[in-house]
């Protein structure tokens, strides 16, 4: 679970605070003079933006959920505006027409990505799809996971897959029916496996592949809570290699830990290969990536330790984000009992009352996805985007950026937009169904509608959107015409969310499942 982080005031919470304030001090004169070099350098109209302390910038007056905070000080500042975050400067963006600027206009100044010391770390220096910079490695890592692993190709082969375990997690729910159930838990597992399978298929079975799983779990909480703790080195790089809070020695350790489970299940791979000979039915990704690799041509060929980095963006990028959507999607419902009837009644006209959910009712489902898409809206898995770098000074709304400043698009606030969205606050589905397919198209998920981005847009929007859009719409079917659900007697619903890598809620949602049907083989 994400560590909710009580301050942004990173020195409070350190155990060397002497060796903090020492290093900064001996920075000051540095940062003084890149601020005077930096705003020189701006040739158009000067940001906007609080005034900062020497030194430290604007980092004393942080708030720890960072998107209400930027969406509060756009409604002092404007919708763009700079921040001091120690030696970084920031410039945030809260409009769709500023979006639009950045991730269309001049998506390609914008496509290089700030990584902080914990990403960098994890994606073995930033070869990874999620960090690296847009270059030619980059595009062959999108363009092979694009065509291959994410395809709809391959992802239609991979159905069996997911029902078998979407059926399981059934299973073991109806096993404890009138118990409180931990529902972000349930479907993270079920998403776990999934991605696992997909990644190297039936190189583990039965024992193995349950304690390399429970392992992976276990290394994925901790890189999530790790990522979310405030780090001085991402403020202040000269002083990274002083690693005064030591979180960049963790981060080390997390990446050994994770090499070796990668380690191992590829070479279990190779063993089965060699012993079994040639793979029989579909490809898994790893398999694929082998091959690649033994052809050696330069246009696709990577190295074990991209793959491995690939590994990582997957296994992490596919399992929290769709899991904690899952979530939001049941507690609306807990919340609205009307629309859960609606949703529900909807199930039982397509699937039938003794029937179970597959993927291939999903497209006959449209309020369904209208209680998904405007739970993305309400609730966007990344708040706001991994933050740009541009590549060499540019324009947007007429304030000059220069070049190497780090640019954070606020989904949430553009999400809360009252002149784009009417009642933006309130969990209103009905704003999606639509009459014709072009009205449906108009907020889709690639981010072709700048009021919309629960995926981003542009070059680096998240290559796994068709994945989790199966996922996530698949899950919530399955749960809502399985189970009726309500929170434990003497409960109260929380709905209130947290920042972090992924968005979650504050107090992770315990409820009760009730079975909706009489029949017991709808839940085995």
């Amino acid at each position: 679970m994400i560590s909710k982080v009580s301050s942004w005031s990173w020195w409070k919470d350190t155990g060397n605070n002497n060796g903090v304030v020492i290093s900064v001090a001996v920075t000051s004169l540095l940062v003084i003079s890149w601020s005077v070099i930096s705003r020189k350098r701006n040739g158009g109209k000067l940001l906007p933006g609080p005034r900062g302390w020497p030194l430290i910038g604007n980092l004393l007056s942080l708030e720890p959920d960072l998107h209400f905070y930027f969406t509060k000080l756009a409604k002092v500042y404007g919708p763009i505006y700079k921040l001091q975050w120690g030696m970084k400067c920031l410039v945030v963006l809260n409009s769709s027409a500023l979006a639009k600027e950045g991730l269309r206009d001049q998506d390609a100044k914008f496509a290089d990505r700030d990584g902080p010391v914990v990403g960098m770390v994890l994606s073995y220096g930033g070869i990874d799809m999620v960090w690296s910079a847009s270059d030619s490695e980059w595009r062959k890592l999108r363009k092979i996971s694009a065509h291959e692993l994410m395809s709809n190709t391959n992802l239609d082969s991979c159905y069996n897959l997911r029902r078998k375990e979407v059926r399981k997690m059934v299973k073991d729910l109806y096993s404890k029916i009138e118990t409180p159930v931990d529902v972000y838990g349930s479907v993270f597992t079920t998403n776990l496996n999934v991605i696992m399978s997909m990644l190297w298929g039936g190189t583990l079975t039965g024992d193995e592949k349950t304690s390399i799983n429970t392992e992976f779990r276990q290394l994925f909480h901790e890189i999530v809570e790790l990522s979310a703790q405030p780090n001085v080195s991402d403020f202040f790089p000269i002083l990274e290699c002083l690693d005064i809070q030591g979180i960049g020695k963790k981060a080390k350790a997390l990446l050994v830990w994770m090499d070796r489970i990668f380690a191992s299940i590829i070479d279990q791979h190779m063993k089965l290969e060699r012993t079994e000979g040639e793979h029989k039915g579909s490809k898994d990704f790893l398999q694929f990536l082998l091959e690649l690799m033994e052809k050696q041509d330069p246009k696709t060929q990577i190295t074990m330790t991209q793959m491995k980095a690939l590994f990582m963006d997957i296994a992490v990028g596919g399992t929290d984000t769709t899991s904690t959507t899952v979530e939001w999607v049941i507690s609306e419902m807990i919340q609205n009992p009307d629309m859960m009837k609606r949703a529900q009644a909807e199930l039982e006209e397509v699937v039938g009352k003794n029937n179970i959910v597959e993927e291939s009712h999903i497209p006959k489902l449209p309020y369904l996805d209208a209680v998904v898409r405007e739970t993305l809206r309400l609730h966007p898995p990344a708040v706001i985007l991994v933050r740009r770098c541009p590549d060499s000074p540019c324009t947007i709304g007429g304030y000059t950026i220069p070049k190497g400043a780090k640019v954070i698009f606020n989904v949430w606030g553009m999400h809360m937009d009252a002149e784009a969205w009417n009642n933006p606050t309130e969990f209103l589905p009905e704003r999606f169904l639509t009459s014709t397919p072009d009205d449906t198209h108009k907020y889709g998920y690639k981010g072709n509608n700048f009021n919309y981005l629960p995926f981003g847009s542009g070059r680096r929007v998240c290559v796994g959107i068709s994945l989790a859009e199966r996922m996530v719409t698949y899950l919530s079917a399955t749960l809502l015409h399985s189970f009726d659900w309500q929170v434990p007697e003497g409960t109260k619903l929380d709905l209130t969310g947290k920042f972090g890598i992924v968005s979650r809620k504050s107090i992770p949602l315990v409820a009760v499942p009730t079975p909706r049907f009489s029949n017991p083989e709808l839940y085995v």
